[in-house]
C-alpha cells in the first residue's frame, strides 16, 4: 500500500489555476473558476484580480503558476465555497476526469465495490432490547477507514452517530493497561474466551452479586457503553491501535505499545462473541463487535476500519460488518497468515511491484526525451527521484540535453536541482552530450548551472535532504 500511504501522492496532479476573486467585500459570492483539462491544468485568466498565488504558489521554470489540487480545494473552502456548489460542478468534474488513477484511487475503488456488494446483503434483526438501538433503520450501512499515516476513505452512512456498546471494551482495557500495567489488570481479567453463556453465572450470583451491581451502576453513571461515535471517528480509534497507540491524526502517543499489543491479542482471540473462533480462522485480524451493529477492525501497521450496520445475526454481530470483513480478506492479503510473497491470487496494496518501478523510469525518460515539462513536474510532485538512471546509467538530464529541450533542462536544473556531474556508462555528463549533439542553448544553461552546483561528494551528501525539500517547495 506504499503509494496509497504516500501522502505526496496527493500532489501527483497539479493544475494551473483559474480561481479568482474580486478584491472587495463579498468576494466569495463572485468567485469564478475556469478549469481547463489540458495537460492536467487549469489556467489563471484574469491578472486584474487577486490570484490564488497568495495562497502559496511559486513561479516554475516556464513562468507559469502552479498549485496542487489539495491547495486548490483548500483555497475554495477558505472563501466560503463548498466543492459541492453547483456553480463549481463543471470545474470539479473536469478536475476528477483529468486526475490520473493511482494505487490509492484503485484501493479506494475496491473498498467502494466491497461496500456496495455488501449493501445488498440482507438478513439479521436490529437489537430491540435496547430502546435507543431499536430506533435505527436496518438499511443504514457505513464503512470508514483510516490509515496509520492519517489518510481517510468513507462510504455510506458514516456520519450517523451510534453507541459504541461493546466496541468500547478494547479501548477501556488498553487504557487500563496503559495506566496501571498488564500485571495488575490481569489479576482481575482473564486472557481466554470462555465460550459459555452468562445465564448460569448470572443466576448463581444474582442474590449476592452486590459488587457486580455496583460496578454496573458505576458504568451506567459514566455512560461508558453509551459513548457516541460515527464510523469516521471510530476508524481513527482503530487506526490508533493499528499504529501502536499513536493517533494518526494528531501524532500523539495515547496508548503504550504494550497496551496495544495486548489489546490486539485479546481482540483476535475473543472479540466477536461466540463467533470469535470462526472470525479468527476466516478473517485472521483483531476485531471487536457491538450490539449497535459496529465492527471495529484493525489491520496492524496498516489501517483501522469501522463498519456499522444495525441488523445483527444470532450471536450479536453485524451481518453486513462480518460479510465485509470476510470479503476484504478474500480480496486483499490482510489475513495474519497470508503468504506475502507467493499468494498471487490476492491483491497487496502495500506492495509496489518491480514492474511499476521500471515503468516509472521509462516514463521519466520518455518525458525528458519529448520535452514534456508538465509530465516532469508531475513526477517531481509525486516524490519521484529525478536522478533515476536507465540501463545505460543515463538520467533524465542526459536525455533532455541530448535532445536539446532547453525548457526541460531548465526545469531539471533550476527547479529539481539534479546533479549535472553524473556520468553514464560511457563516462559522459549531460554537458558532454549537449556539446556532442550541438545543442548550444543547452550548453549555455548547463555551463552556468555547473558553476553554481557543488562538486564535492561531501558537500553533496550534506545538502541532499535539503535539496529534495527545496525542490518540492519550488515545484509546488
Amino acid at each position: 500500500m506504499r503509494e496509497f500511504y504516500n501522502c505526496s501522492n496527493m500532489l501527483s496532479t497539479t493544475y494551473e489555476l483559474g480561481v479568482t476573486a474580486m478584491a472587495y467585500p463579498g468576494a466569495s459570492n463572485h468567485l469564478s473558476c475556469y478549469a481547463q483539462a489540458h495537460h492536467h491544468t487549469a489556467r489563471v485568466s484574469n491578472p486584474s484580480i487577486i490570484k490564488l498565488s497568495m495562497i502559496w504558489t511559486k513561479q516554475s521554470a516556464e513562468g507559469k503558476e502552479m498549485i496542487p489540487v489539495s491547495q486548490f480545494i483548500s483555497a475554495l473552502r477558505s472563501t466560503g465555497l463548498l466543492t459541492s456548489d453547483p456553480r463549481l460542478s463543471d470545474c470539479m468534474r473536469q478536475l476528477c476526469q483529468s486526475m490520473p488513477d493511482s494505487a490509492g484511487t484503485a484501493f479506494a475503488s475496491n473498498i467502494d465495490q466491497l461496500y456496495y456488494s455488501t449493501q445488498r446483503r440482507e438478513g439479521g434483526h436490529v437489537a430491540d432490547y435496547i430502546p435507543q438501538l431499536a430506533k435505527f433503520s436496518p438499511d443504514l450501512w457505513g464503512v470508514s477507514l483510516c490509515t496509520v499515516d492519517g489518510q481517510r476513505h468513507s462510504a455510506g452512512d458514516t456520519n450517523v452517530p451510534f453507541c459504541l456498546q461493546s466496541c468500547v471494551k478494547p479501548l477501556g482495557y488498553a487504557i487500563a493497561v496503559h495506566e496501571i500495567g498488564t500485571e495488575h489488570v490481569h489479576r482481575y481479567v482473564g486472557k481466554e474466551p470462555s465460550g459459555l453463556k452468562f445465564n448460569q453465572l448470572f443466576q448463581s450470583e444474582k442474590e449476592t452479586g452486590d459488587r457486580n451491581f455496583a460496578i454496573g451502576y458505576y458504568l451506567k453513571e459514566k455512560k461508558l457503553c453509551s459513548i457516541e461515535v460515527t464510523c469516521e471517528s471510530g476508524s481513527v480509534m482503530a487506526a490508533t491501535l493499528a499504529n501502536g497507540g499513536i493517533c494518526p491524526i494528531t501524532g500523539e502517543q495515547v496508548l503504550s505499545a504494550e497496551a496495544v499489543r495486548n489489546t490486539l491479542s485479546l481482540m483476535h482471540s475473543c472479540g466477536m462473541y461466540d463467533f470469535s473462533g470462526q472470525f479468527a480462522f476466516h478473517v485472521g485480524l483483531p476485531a471487536k463487535s457491538g450490539v449497535s451493529g459496529a465492527v471495529l477492525l484493525v489491520v496492524p501497521n496498516v489501517m483501522g476500519i469501522m463498519c456499522w450496520s444495525p441488523p445483527l445475526d444470532r450471536v450479536g454481530n453485524s451481518v453486513r460488518g462480518i460479510h465485509f470483513c470476510q470479503e476484504l480478506v478474500s480480496l486483499f492479503n490482510f489475513h495474519n497468515y497470508d503468504n506475502m510473497r507467493h499468494f498471487v491470487r490476492k491483491l497487496d496494496p502495500r506492495r509496489q511491484s518491480l514492474d511499476d518501478r521500471n515503468k516509472s523510469v521509462v516514463k521519466l525518460m520518455f518525458a525528458a526525451y519529448s520535452g514534456d515539462v508538465s509530465a516532469l513536474r508531475r513526477f517531481a510532485l509525486s516524490a519521484v527521484d529525478m536522478e533515476k538512471k536507465d540501463y545505460d546509467s543515463r538520467t533524465a538530464l542526459h536525455v533532455a540535453s541530448a535532445e536539446g529541450h532547453v525548457e526541460a533542462v531548465i526545469f531539471l536544473t533550476e527547479t529539481c536541482k539534479v546533479n549535472p556531474h553524473i556520468k553514464d556508462r560511457w563516462g559522459n555528463t549531460p554537458l558532454d552530450d549537449a556539446r556532442q549533439f550541438g545543442r548550444d542553448g543547452v550548453v549555455s544553461v548547463l555551463t552556468e548551472y555547473q558553476r553554481m552546483y557543488p562538486c564535492s561528494s561531501e558537500s553533496q551528501s550534506e545538502t541532499e535532504d535539503q535539496r529534495k525539500l527545496d525542490t518540492l517547495k519550488v515545484v509546488v
